[in-house]
């Protein structure tokens, strides 16, 4: 069975930064692709990040330059380093495996 676990959301002011980090475990007989989302309240869940297992790295413009997806194959992690946060990122954060396997998420909240 697979599980994904997503931690490291919270509360920051605009302008601050916070990692995600995403573990996943179980057997994955082919990992292909890592990706981050996100919901707001009331919006449709986006992608915002995603790596495959070759490294390549996708953004969409609304964090590109601001936030960094990352990968530590050893660990079965995945990370995304938020800088310059705005409020407008206010979401809980979604880890995908394969786009099949999903954790929880992590409510990030960025406010004064």
């Amino acid at each position: 069975q697979i599980q994904v676990v997503e931690s490291g959301g919270g509360l920051v002011e605009p302008g601050g930064s916070l990692r995600l980090t995403c573990t996943y475990s179980g057997n994955i007989a082919h990992l292909y692709v890592m990706e981050w989302y996100r919901q707001g309240a009331g919006k449709q869940r986006e992608l915002i990040a995603s790596i495959t297992s070759g490294g390549t790295t996708n953004y969409p413009n609304s964090v590109k330059d601001r936030f960094t997806i990352s990968r530590d194959s050893a660990k079965d992690t995945v990370y995304l380093q938020m800088n310059s946060l705005k409020p407008a990122d206010t979401a809980v954060y979604y880890c995908a495996v394969n786009h099949d396997y999903w954790g929880q998420g992590t409510q990030v909240t960025v406010s004064s």
